[in-house]
């Protein structure tokens, strides 16, 4: 039975492009724009679990994942 799940992307600007990650899975793609990063992401993501058997998903997804910003002295 599949059932629906949700997880962290991180979509950054890289040269003309965007680059996404997942980091619970530690799985990235790109695209030209956000929303292509995004659904790129998205397909890869439902690639790995279509294809990747049971020990794989287990010994590469993180359980929390906790994204908050932080402040740094620099210099």
């Amino acid at each position: 039975m599949k059932q629906k799940r949700q997880f962290t992307a991180i979509i950054e600007r890289e040269g003309n492009g965007y680059i996404s990650l997942c980091p619970e899975l530690d799985i990235a793609s790109q695209g030209e724009t956000i929303e292509e990063s995004r659904n790129n992401l998205i397909e890869a993501l439902e690639l790995f679990f279509e294809t990747a058997d049971l020990s794989e998903i287990e010994s590469r997804l993180h359980g929390e994942i906790f994204v908050t910003s932080l402040e740094v002295i620099v210099g």
